[in-house]
This record gives C-alpha cells, structure tokens and sequence, in this order.
C-alpha cells in the first residue's frame, strides 16, 4: 500500500507536528525533526504548525496555526483538543496523508511502515496502550488525509464541550467518528515507556528501562518528559537517586508523601541511556 498512499502525496512522505504556548517549543520541535530525518527514506517534508518560529532549524517548514474558530475551549478534560486545528479541510500546501507526531516522544526506528498500512484514504491510528480492552487509537501518532477529518472539526465547533464531556479524549473522539472508520497500525511498532519499558517491581531496582525489539517509536505519558527517563526520575520531581537510596527512605513521608508503600516502591526507574541516544537533534 505504501506506493498508494505516496502516490496520493506526489510520492513525498508527510509529517506534521503542532506546538502553541511555551510549554514544548523549539528545543522539542527541533529534536522530533532531527528523529525524523534519521528514521525515515526520502523524500519527505516536515511541518510544524506553530505560533513562534524562533530558533527553530531552519530546514522546518512552518505554517501558522490552522484556524478552530472555537470562542471558548473545553474545561475540565484530559484531552488535548487544541489538536482539533489539524483537523479542518486544509493544512498549509499539504495534500494526501500526513504522519501526524507529538512533540515528546521518542523515535528509535523506521517510520517508513507508517505509509505501508491502509489506502491514502485511511484514517490510521496507533493503538492505545492505556486501554488494553478498548477498541482505542492514540492520536500520539496516527495517519490521516489532509480534511477527511473535517466533519469532526465541524462537530467538535457546534458544542466543544459536550463534545468533550461525551468523549474525555480527542483520541477517542478521532477513534469513533473517523470517517469510514479507524484503522491501526501494529500494537508492537508504538510503546508505552512506563507500560512497555520499565521493569516491574523488584526488577525496576536492578535493570534499566528496556527498549523491544519491535520498537518503533516511544510514548511518554503526559508530564514524563523523555528527559526524565535518561535521568532515571520517575516521577519527573527531585534529583537522580541511587536504588538503595530509593529503598532506604520508604518510610520517609517527605519523600513518599501520600503514595502506598507499594506504589513507592512500583515507582522507581534507573536512568535510560537508550533514550538519550535517540532523543537529540
């Protein structure tokens, strides 16, 4: 299918990326490209949509951010509706599919099979790790075409809210009203790093958080910034501690605060040094 869905972009391979705010900017965006261009065969393009263009390399292309029209955004919800931008009958100059990314994860493969599965005409999307026995895709990372998701941006507009209230995430918004329905690419090609890679409980104390084989591109849960995982803290809060620092202080309040003991000790990471090496420009 792969020539299928080049075809349908002048034989390019797409991919997008979105920042607004000051929360990710230049230095994530700048990392994502770098992951990109070492991971995928030309030719390609790679597009940030964005409100601030500074610092960024200069073999990005940039596009302002694509209109919502929503005077007042959800409240109260985990999902990242600003994602909805992407969402209308236009992006830029692009045409045909596009290879959509989030800003914090980690790449370690080829993305080259991301354009080998479905038609051009497919939504595609990773499977959700965080659901196991729902029918769920992430929008971490998912394929779409340029304006077949129109139709939930114009729903999403009528009553952002409810929208929101009804669905909680924007992935499963995307998930359920794709039109012609969703299609996921392989469970084993996106992972969860705190699901997929970190050892459990006692082991989390002797091994450093392993990256399968089967890896193509790692999640980070949101808040957990890959550079926590190179550091080795869990929690993104306080400095890099030994293990048996870890273990010493369980019963110390100050550091368990209100977590359970097993919780405490179920959260423990040594530093990923595979991380670091693909996480750079």
């Amino acid at each position: 299918m792969m020539s299928e869905v080049l075809a349908a972009s002048g034989g390019v391979k797409q991919v997008i990326c979105i920042s607004w705010g000051t929360k990710y900017g230049a230095p994530f965006i700048n990392r994502l490209y770098g992951m990109v261009k070492r991971n995928i065969t030309p030719p390609f393009t790679f597009t940030c949509f964005t409100d601030n263009r500074a610092d960024l390399n200069p073999e990005i292309l940039c596009e302002d951010l694509p209109p919502l029209d929503v005077e007042k955004m959800p409240v109260n919800t985990l999902g990242i509706w600003p994602k909805g931008r992407l969402w209308g009958p236009r992006l830029g100059n692009l045409k045909g599919p596009v290879l959509f990314l989030d800003l914090d994860l980690v790449i370690v493969s080829s993305l080259d099979p991301f354009f080998a599965v479905g038609g051009p005409d497919d939504v595609v999307l990773s499977r959700n790790q965080t659901t196991p026995f729902e029918r769920l895709g992430q929008t971490s990372l998912f394929r779409f075409p340029v304006g077949k998701l129109a139709p939930l941006q114009e729903k999403f507009r009528a009553d952002p809210q409810g929208v929101a209230d009804k669905y909680r995430f924007e992935q499963r918004f995307v998930t359920r009203n794709a039109p012609g329905g969703a299609k996921f690419f392989s469970r084993r090609w996106v992972l969860h790093f705190k699901q997929d890679c970190r050892w459990s409980w006692p082991l989390n104390y002797l091994f450093a958080p392993r990256l399968p084989a089967s890896a193509k591109v790692v999640l980070f849960p949101r808040g957990f910034h890959p550079q926590f995982a190179i550091e080795g803290r869990y929690g993104g809060k306080g400095p890099t501690v030994s293990p048996m620092y870890h273990i010493s202080h369980m019963f110390d309040r100050s550091r368990r605060g209100k977590r359970s003991l097993a919780r405490y000790l179920r959260q423990y990471i040594r530093p990923a040094p595979w991380v670091a090496e693909h996480w750079r420009e």
